[in-house]
């Protein structure tokens, strides 16, 4: 077995023909369940993703069992062929307005998720209330979402198919909101003109303005705060702060 990623709580290895996500006991069995959960139900919307094989308790806690998948990340690709940036940038938003396209009843509500995480954020109780009232004012949809849409969470195999991972994070709701998410990603990576540059893609591409993405920038900004990761407040202060996109 060869270990793909290692962090505090969690590791990837490969088994053969399979691929083991192992958590260790800080991960709720509810976590985990969910997971897998996400992960069966965005199967049967035929979109391209390693199929669920198991889910099982361990010694530790409990891990997912998924097909392996043989390729590259997309973001290596990027980072390997710099001047294919754009041809890669376009595949990418092709591949997200895919995901958006289905639908998958069952999934949690990304507004149900947002309202606790903004109820959950150490944001002053003045802030709170502007952003779920934010969240309250924006159109309801049902399209799926993946929640963690980045090129390192697409897979590119040696024949040129592309499977998306990682659906931990995936909920049914407003396509604006996957998209801030994205750009957000690209942002706390320090990659800023990356970010406007797939913003503006995804807009002309989706055929949604650029203002409804960015009404969902300061509730993904306040949702990632809950992480308490370092480094990543200043710049989640500055979106959550905001009161109106010009």
């Amino acid at each position: 077995m060869a270990t793909i990623l290692e962090r505090e709580h969690k590791k990837i290895y490969r088994d053969g023909d399979k691929l083991v996500k192992e958590f260790d006991e800080t991960f709720t069995k509810a976590e985990v369940l969910n997971e897998a959960l996400n992960n069966a139900r965005v199967e049967e919307t035929g979109l391209k993703i390693p199929k669920l094989l198991d889910v099982k308790k361990t010694e530790n806690g409990w891990a997912i069992t998924r097909k392996y998948i043989e390729g590259k990340t997309l973001s290596e690709l990027m980072a390997e062929n710099p001047e294919k940036e754009d041809e890669y940038l376009d595949i990418f938003v092709d591949i997200q307005n895919e995901i958006h396209s289905k639908k998958a009843i069952h999934l949690n509500k990304i507004k149900d998720k947002m309202h606790a995480k903004i109820s959950a954020s150490a944001y002053d109780a003045t802030i709170r209330f502007d952003l779920h009232n934010r969240l309250e004012g924006v159109k309801k949809h049902s399209k799926v979402l993946h929640g963690d849409f980045c090129p390192s969470n697409i897979i590119v195999t040696p024949d040129g198919e592309y499977y998306i991972i990682d659906w931990a994070h995936a909920t049914q709701g407003n396509a604006s909101a996957d998209a801030a998410r994205t750009y957000l990603l690209f942002c706390l990576q320090d990659n800023k003109t990356l970010a406007e540059k797939y913003l503006n893609l995804f807009c002309k591409k989706a055929d949604i303005p650029k203002q409804l993405v960015q009404q969902w920038m300061p509730i993904v900004a306040c949702s990632e705060s809950t992480k308490n990761i370092e480094g990543e407040k200043e710049l989640l202060d500055s979106w959550v702060n905001v009161v109106d996109f010009e």
